[in-house]
């Protein structure tokens, strides 16, 4: 089943969900603020993605520039900051079976509808 990890307040997120709406397919939502995945679910997400950890960081978000900005930080560290602080997830992110798509631009979903 598609699962998208969804933030209601985000408007690229809810362009995300529309596009699946519009899909016509089934889809399980997945609001990660409040369902956290844990470690090893983000680091597989990271892989289907075929990014560094890092690059789902949203690094202008408060939290990212006060405690983890200036440090260096191993792939694992940044896995579990984004774990610890769900915000620093980039979204939406859309996962179909073994890809996956980061919704920025929403069109990126459309690839692996």
């Amino acid at each position: 089943m598609i699962k998208i990890f969804h933030n209601p307040r985000c408007g690229k997120s809810r362009e995300g969900l529309q596009l699946l709406e519009n899909s016509g397919k089934d889809f399980e939502v997945v609001n990660y603020l409040k369902d956290v995945p844990i470690e090893e679910e983000l680091k597989s997400i990271i892989n289907k993605l075929k990014i560094k950890p890092i690059d789902l960081v949203r690094q202008k978000e408060k939290i990212w520039i006060e405690n983890f900005k200036s440090k260096v930080l191993s792939d694992d560290e940044i896995v579990r900051a984004m774990v610890q602080n769900p915000i620093l997830i980039e979204r939406p992110i859309v996962i179909n079976g073994d890809k996956a798509a980061l919704g920025r631009p929403p069109e990126n979903i459309k690839e692996i509808l």
